[in-house]
């Protein structure tokens, strides 16, 4: 038997919000499901094409105030989308993505239709830290071009990506820019202390900020990277200033994650940048 669900609000002729047995309310989405539809009818759980629940009552109110500005044909493209997306990754989607990707796509369009030009300074190390993401933000970019013959800036697809990984991590875009703000501050302090560019596009710059983000992570979690003194004393005089370097690092994260950083993490941060500086 087909599971009736009622109606409690009709968003448009494509989205309607409404109640469920198990999870009070559900936002359904399907080509005509809330067309000549009422508060108090009855509808049809089947007809939906893709189906969420905003538990979140702040993210309830946005995506309700959020649909009246968006062109119904782009709600109905979000779902193909979302599909996209969840195949592509190979996991369900946190349910915030509804809404904050929608509100984004919906915002970077009307921004290209204007020509307006802006850069995303974290694109190299999105890029680094979240290939997969990355690459499906990029075919993302690719649906919307060959759906509505817009293009998208190369720094759209790196926040579609910050938004995938979001997503799937179940982490809040301000955690995840917070921490990538910090990485490209460390880079940034490499750089200046070396006297050098960094290829962006290298193995050894891949290295190293992948190497952060999961010193960032182990920081968080409390965990060691592992017990390497006699390790240590040798690049320590090997590699003086590498080792050094690595110390005013892990001092600017332990400032800015409020928490302590494992010494042990000097000694790989100190390979990282001898092998990455040297070849720079």
């Amino acid at each position: 038997m087909e599971q009736q669900l009622t109606i409690k609000k009709v968003l448009n002729n494509n989205v309607i919000i409404a109640a469920h047995p198990s999870y009070e309310e559900v936002v359904l989405i399907g080509k005509g499901i809330g067309f000549n539809k009422s508060t108090g009818e009855d509808v049809s759980f089947d007809k939906a094409d893709k189906t969420f629940l905003l538990s979140n009552e702040q993210e309830k109110e946005q995506y309700v105030n959020l649909l009246p500005h968006i062109d119904e044909a782009l709600i109905d493209f979000m779902n193909d989308i979302l599909h996209h997306i969840e195949a592509r990754m190979g996991q369900e989607l946190n349910q915030h993505i509804h809404v904050a990707l929608t509100d984004h796509i919906a915002f970077a369009i009307n921004r290209a239709k204007k020509e307006m030009q802006f850069s995303n300074p974290f694109l190299f190390e999105i890029e680094s830290l979240y290939p997969k993401e990355y690459q499906v933000a990029t075919e993302v970019v690719t649906m919307i071009y060959d759906q509505m013959g817009i293009h998208f800036p190369e720094g759209e697809t790196g926040f579609i990506a910050l938004h995938i990984h979001s997503a799937v991590t179940d982490k809040t875009l301000r955690e995840i820019n917070r921490h990538n703000q910090l990485i490209t501050r460390l880079v940034g302090i490499v750089e200046k202390t070396m006297d050098v560019e960094i290829d962006k596009k290298s193995v050894d710059y891949h290295r190293l900020v992948q190497h952060l983000h999961r010193a960032i992570d182990r920081v968080y979690q409390g965990e060691s990277a592992g017990d390497e003194i006699r390790l240590a004393e040798m690049l320590k005089q090997e590699y003086p200033v590498c080792y050094n370097l690595a110390w005013k690092l892990i001092k600017v994260m332990q400032k800015q994650l409020n928490k302590p950083v494992d010494e042990s993490e000097a000694v790989y941060l100190t390979i990282h940048l001898q092998r990455l500086t040297h070849k720079s």
